[in-house]
């Protein structure tokens, strides 16, 4: 079977491309966003794979459910999801587009994870050091948490730096295990 990026990757290519020529980049991720939720609640897996709804009656279900939240362009994009049994792939969709958009934006995203909470100059420091690092814009995610002791582990794409107590000490126990 096919990787669930490959076969996310021309359906988010084409909303961005969408998106890029309204100059709707911001709108359209809140509108993916919201088509990814809806596409991973339960009860809506479970009525889109019922063989029992149609395409019509799975597209009305869906779309009302978003409610006005979709404009008449990401209505028709749901309607393709659906028609061609792509809406369980919306996640993914979702996913690309925002690497697209990071990219086409220059922004890079980071999650700081700390063991204590970061203070607002402590991370407004830290975004600039990473700004300089990557040469991008970073718009930075903190989250606390205290299974790493002390310090702090960054995520910035497939980059990371961990200099968490934690992770010092997993090193120290795979070289003095090696």
């Amino acid at each position: 079977m096919a990787e669930l990026s490959t076969i996310a990757r021309p359906y988010a290519e084409a909303a961005f491309d969408l998106a890029r020529e309204k100059n709707a980049l911001p709108v359209w991720s809140r509108m993916l966003e919201l088509v990814a939720a809806v596409a991973a609640d339960a009860r809506m897996s479970e009525a889109l794979a019922s063989p029992k709804l149609g395409d019509a009656e799975k597209e009305s279900l869906f779309l009302s459910v978003c409610g006005d939240r979709l404009d008449a362009d990401a209505r028709s994009f749901v309607r393709v999801l659906i028609e061609s049994d792509r809406i369980g792939v919306a996640r993914e969709i979702r996913e690309i587009y925002e690497k697209r958009r990071n990219d086409a934006e220059g922004v890079a995203r980071a999650v700081i994870e700390s063991a204590l909470p970061v203070s607002d100059a402590d991370l407004k420091g830290l975004v600039t050091a990473l700004e300089r690092r990557f040469g991008r814009k970073v718009e930075a995610i903190v989250r606390v948490n205290p299974d790493l002791i002390g310090g702090a582990r960054i995520t910035v794409g497939d980059t990371v730096i961990d200099d968490s107590v934690q992770g010092k000490l997993t090193a120290m126990a795979t070289q003095l295990t090696a």
